[in-house]
């Protein structure tokens, strides 16, 4: 019996000793909850009774109550915060990156457009200047690119820097009849003529740059002289190899390189069709020439 007394009471004392020990750890969890300790703490309180300690555990609270007022989630939140900081940093520089991309990709575009439009310009005003001097023998014409403020000293002085297609305004033309480049004139300052064979010089300019399937051009001669005539007809059979070329005219000039011919008459208010020949046609502007 005496066995038996004494197996309960050490199975009392050890359910006993197991309690405490998992009081102890609730009581070191809190206190690891409270925060780093003072290096001196236990030597300071370890002479304490326990009622001392309750005092001045009493006394910590009285003195905790003032604070009150204080927000107790503050360090969650200022860790939530924190967390919430290095996420839109780390947004921002992503962004940051993809800005920078997509500005170093305009800049490309932009590069690749000047680029693009200086050669482009450069084929039709070379093409323009040999087209003019074919139409006008005696004559010289240019394109001349018109950009913003800036002027010829200060696009020189800048070079280096990036070119962008804004600066261009349009495209003026300089042209002279005599062959003197001192008197070059503006569009605003040619007659009729002048202005229709430097229209037609631009088109056929185009036409070498970038060729279009055909062209239909509809009493083009009409404002020129027979010299001009001739020399634009011989213009059209020479660019007609790569381009179909529908013309109407009133003149026998366009009529020596075609290859078909039209007549159009109008009979009972309707307006009526027919192939004829090249004679017919010859005929039919030479009446018209005539009697004009």
């Amino acid at each position: 019996d005496k066995i038996s007394d004494d197996a309960k009471d050490l199975e009392k004392m050890t359910n006993k000793q197991s309690l405490l020990l998992k009081k102890k750890d609730e009581c070191m969890k809190k206190i690891r909850e409270l925060g780093s300790l003072p290096s001196d703490a236990f030597e300071k309180y370890q002479s304490f009774n326990l009622k001392q300690l309750f005092k001045k555990l009493e006394n910590c609270n009285q003195e905790l109550k003032r604070y009150s007022h204080v927000n107790k989630k503050a360090l969650d939140q200022f860790v939530n915060f924190s967390d919430q900081k290095e996420k839109l940093i780390k947004r921002k520089e992503e962004l940051d990156s993809a800005h920078q991309s997509i500005l170093d990709l305009m800049n490309s575009l932009d590069q690749r457009k000047y680029e693009a439009i200086q050669l482009t310009f450069k084929q039709v005003s070379k093409y323009f200047s040999e087209i003019f001097k074919k139409l006008a023998p005696q004559g010289h014409a240019q394109l001349v690119m018109k950009k913003g403020d800036t002027d010829q000293g200060e696009e020189e002085d800048s070079q280096d820097s990036v070119p962008l297609v804004e600066q261009f305004t349009g495209v003026g033309i300089k042209v002279s009849f005599t062959g003197n480049k001192a008197e070059m004139r503006d569009m605003q300052q040619l007659s009729g003529g002048q202005k229709s064979l430097v229209a037609l010089t631009l088109i056929f300019a185009i036409q070498k740059c970038d060729p279009a399937p055909f062209y239909l051009f509809d009493e083009i001669d009409q404002a020129l002289d027979s010299n001009h005539r001739k020399a634009v007809a011989d213009m059209i059979n020479e660019l007609a190899g790569n381009a179909q070329f529908i013309t109407t005219t009133f003149r026998p000039e366009l009529l020596e390189h075609a290859d078909k011919f039209y007549g159009v008459k109008f009979r009972n208010k309707v307006s009526h069709i027919e192939c004829v020949s090249k004679e017919e046609a010859e005929d039919f502007v030479e009446d018209d020439t005539t009697h004009g």
